[in-house]
């Protein structure tokens, strides 16, 4: 069953992951458990440097599986069973989050509640002008529970956070971009295309520059001095590293012509 909701191809070092769960790639307990799994599947590989993150639906993800919410809000042990269900979803997107390669979330559709969240856990995104991007939990009487909260206000800070978490507002790709929800925004019908090419471009950089960056750039979201250190310490580490030697030989060379 899980093979059917995700495609993974991996070619030119991209991971090309495909969330294929029609109609709207629903959080499901199966499809949380297929999502790690193909998660798990490219942590054992070392053939790629970027996971670029997709959907086969009309939608990226459009959060919780009603039918599950439900069963969940009718059970005897429905908030243990949802705290449950809502930690699995914290330690799938953190392992996501933890990942040293370079993450892209391609978003063409809608990304709403969990799977915004989604999205909100890889490094970059792309949107498409007509997708819908948001945070609707409030108007449930519920809270984004699967790391919303935090990595959203670390990304636009606790004003604009508070803003769409409180107001359950949703916006569309052009406005995601303007107020800094994702990197870049184009229309659909151009989508694919640019995305592939950020990540055709980030794969041609060197691997270990691009898990030490990440590392180094994660690292400024910890308060005091940490982040300074770790520069320090990765700058160090890859003047061992053979690409960097190799890339830094020419360029100077070059330089000298």
């Amino acid at each position: 069953m899980a093979a059917a909701m995700f495609q993974t191809c991996v070619a030119g070092q991209i991971a090309t992951l495909t969330m294929s769960s029609p109609p709207v790639n629903a959080l499901s307990e199966a499809w949380l458990s297929g999502l790690a799994r193909e998660i798990a599947a490219l942590e054992a590989r070392q053939d790629w440097k970027v996971l670029h993150l997709r959907s086969g639906q009309k939608v990226f993800c459009a959060g919780a599986d009603l039918k599950e919410m439900r069963a969940r809000f009718d059970a005897a042990d429905g908030p243990d069973r949802t705290y449950a269900y809502v930690a699995s979803i914290q330690r799938l997107y953190a392992r996501i989050e933890a990942l040293p390669q370079v993450t892209l979330a391609e978003i063409g559709g809608a990304a709403l509640g969990g799977g915004f969240e989604l999205a909100l856990a890889c490094d970059l995104r792309i949107a498409a002008v007509e997708a819908k991007l948001g945070l609707p939990e409030v108007n449930l009487g519920l809270i984004p529970g699967g790391g919303g909260t935090q990595r959203l206000t670390r990304l636009v800070g606790r004003g604009l956070a508070g803003r769409l978490i409180l107001g359950a507002e949703a916006v569309d790709g052009a406005t995601a971009e303007r107020l800094g929800l994702v990197q870049w925004a184009c229309p659909r019908a151009e989508l694919a295309a640019r995305a592939e090419a950020i990540a055709a471009r980030i794969a041609a950089l060197p691997a270990a520059a691009l898990a030490a960056a990440k590392r180094c750039v994660a690292s400024a979201a910890t308060p005091g001095r940490g982040g300074y250190g770790d520069e320090i310490e990765f700058t160090r580490d890859l003047q061992t590293n053979a690409e960097t030697r190799e890339r830094i030989s020419a360029f100077i060379a070059g330089a000298r012509a």
